[in-house]
């Protein structure tokens, strides 16, 4: 440590260069006063948002704006900090007006410095994360209390009607989405059911309810005919009878009236065998046909199982969007608005200029030191016998001709003397 081995010798040199160490000092703080002139005070303002939870239980009424939190504040948070949000913030609040030279380019990279959001994390219920964000916190850092306060607001402001307006867009979004694709599967399967209705009147298809129907009638004119068949056998047998048993006259008679009614028999059946004909007609089908009508009928069930899932999704989409209509989902709620800032940021000016006059003594008595190790000299006795073991008797002073000038008294530190030693 050269010429410096106690607080002794220490305070020697802060005396031997103590205007090296004053000059340093007021130069420095001189620094520090104007670096704190020209410095502009930053105040900073914080608002807290809290997200709470839809008030009705998903199980009971499940919304239709999925998605985590955190994922949908960063979304807000994109459109807050583009160009035309942000610029439309300043001419709102009048900011930078002191300063009329920033262009567009310079203000948008500054307010993206100064306004920052931070979520903080939702306790987790088990073991997996879901994204949930419990606190929202916005921090505006502006030249003044005021504007601090107004941006932290303004954020905050916009942060939740964004959020309230995103939610309900995708509400009504799904919403409008199945009820549109309701409308159009109620419309294709009316278009179908036309189709089918046109290939069975082409085809000469019945429908499904009147085959059993037609069977039916077919049943009933067999029954027809074997009614006829047994009159006629009844009329028969009489027309034998009476000639058997009968004058020739009356036998003539009773065959002439069988004939008569045989004839009606006779068409009545004819009748029945054409339409009983038609009717198993009707009811065959080629197989080309019959294929056709089984596509169309897979078809209309496929449809009309989309159709209830579509109807269900659009009953549930329309209860989320009523639950964000009501504002019954989730919802941000300021729970610390924004305050007027008391003090600047780090201490403000006088902070700065206290600080860099601390420093200033501290690099003052760092050269004044460094003086000493360019130039070290045995100052005392105590210093030789450090130095080289030897204890001097006597010890005379060398004195050279003080330097004239500042810059003799900053750095020459005075006279320099050097020992001589006498042995008894």
């Amino acid at each position: 440590m050269a010429s410096i081995y106690s607080v002794a010798d220490f305070i020697d040199m802060l005396r031997r260069r103590m205007w090296l160490i004053l000059v340093v000092t007021i130069l420095g703080c001189v620094a520090s006063v104007w670096m704190a002139l020209q410095q502009q005070p930053v105040y900073s303002s914080t608002e807290v948002i809290q997200i709470t939870r839809p008030k009705i239980a998903g199980e009971l009424a499940r919304s239709t704006a999925d998605g985590s939190s955190a994922r949908r504040i960063q979304l807000i948070e994109q459109r807050l900090m583009a160009r035309g949000t942000i610029l439309e913030i300043v001419d709102q609040l009048n900011l930078f007006a002191d300063r009329p030279g920033l262009l567009d380019s310079e203000i948008v990279p500054m307010m993206r410095t100064s306004v920052s959001l931070m979520g903080t994390a939702a306790v987790r219920e088990g073991s997996s994360d879901d994204g949930a964000i419990s606190v929202l916190t916005i921090t505006a850092n502006m030249p003044t209390r005021e504007q601090a306060q107004a941006v932290a607001r303004e954020f905050s402001k916009r942060t939740i009607a964004l959020s309230q307006s995103t939610r309900l867009d995708q509400a009504r979004e799904t919403l409008l989405f199945f009820d549109q694709k309701e409308k159009a599967l109620v419309r294709d399967i009316s278009a179908l059911e036309e189709e089918i209705a046109n290939f069975r009147y082409q085809n000469e298809v019945t429908l499904p309810g009147a085959i059993e129907m037609r069977g039916a009638e077919i049943a009933a004119i067999n029954e027809s005919l074997l009614e006829l068949a047994r009159q006629e056998i009844e009329l028969r047998k009489g027309a034998e009878e009476a000639e058997a048993t009968q004058r020739e006259a009356y036998a003539r008679r009773v065959r002439e009236e069988f004939e008569s009614q045989l004839e009606t028999l006779t068409a009545q059946r004819q009748l029945l065998l054409d339409r009983r004909a038609e009717l198993e007609a009707s009811l065959e089908l080629t197989p080309e046909v019959d294929r056709q009508l089984a596509s169309y009928e897979r078809r209309h069930r496929q449809m009309q199982s989309e159709l209830e899932v579509i109807t269900a999704r659009r009953a549930e989409a329309e209860v989320g969007f009523r639950l964000e209509t009501a504002s019954q989902g989730e919802r941000l709620t300021v729970i610390e608005p924004a305050p007027l800032p008391d003090y600047a940021m780090g201490g403000g000016r006088k902070a700065l200029a206290i600080k860099g006059g601390l420093a200033s003594f501290v690099l003052g008595v760092l050269a004044a030191f460094a003086l000493d190790l360019r130039h070290p000299v045995l100052r005392t006795s105590g210093q030789m016998k450090r130095e080289t073991g030897l204890s001097p008797v006597v010890t005379i002073p060398v004195l050279t001709p003080r330097k004239k000038g500042l810059f003799g008294r900053l750095f020459g530190g005075g006279a320099r003397p050097t020992t001589g030693e006498m042995h008894g």
